[in-house]
């Protein structure tokens, strides 16, 4: 058992191991490498590491973000894409004051640090919905279109970022918002997606 399971009892957020490290263990770690789909980096299968997001949700695990978002970065340098900003998919206003924070802004803040490229909190949601997790799959899907607006005109290429993807359809009604107040393209990241092959619209 070691020294952060002794003392505090913690486990890792990606397999529930006794934690010998801050954060998460090394071979949790070492599985999560930037992985490419046209227009858009992720990091592991939701199946394995979707609890990654729900651990800096629910579980106050906000230093996780810092080691996912530079994650997050080094796959975008892998990619090369050449950024204006970054900016996260917005959290309703009262989950963020229930949790401190929208944990999709945590990720996106520590990759556009990584990346030396200005983080701005362009988007906001525009309409009320109750939780995706507490959705069912055609509630996800039937997502309004109007879900987000801009509160900024932009330019040039954006990472927009979100937690996870499970439909892919929140990242998809975002990035509309931010191509519409003016982003010449939009790529995105996020910790895990569920299908990969949700992502091959948003290669343009």
């Amino acid at each position: 058992m070691g020294i952060f399971e002794q003392l505090f009892g913690l486990k890792c957020p990606g397999c529930d191991t006794p934690l010998t490290r801050a954060t998460i263990c090394l071979e949790c770690e070492h599985a999560l490498v930037p992985r490419h789909v046209p227009g858009f980096v992720y990091l592991g299968d939701y199946q394995r590491f979707g609890r990654l997001s729900r651990s800096i949700k629910y579980g106050g695990q906000s230093k996780l973000a810092e080691v996912l978002g530079r994650k997050m970065a080094l796959g975008v340098r892998q990619a090369e894409w050449q950024l204006a900003g970054v900016t996260a998919v917005p959290t309703m206003l009262h989950r963020q004051a229930q949790r401190g924070y929208n944990q999709s802004e945590l990720l996106a803040r520590a990759a556009a640090e990584a990346l030396k490229v200005p983080f701005k909190p362009v988007l906001q949601r525009a309409v009320y919905t109750k939780s995706q997790t507490k959705k069912t799959l055609a509630e996800r899907l039937a997502l309004p279109e109007d879900s987000f607006r801009a509160t900024a005109k932009v330019g040039g290429v954006w990472l927009l970022i979100d937690d996870v993807l499970t439909t892919g359809t929140t990242y998809k009604r975002a990035r509309a918002a931010l191509l519409e107040a003016g982003a010449a393209k939009v790529h995105g990241a996020a910790i895990a997606v569920k299908s990969p092959h949700t992502l091959s619209e948003f290669s343009l």
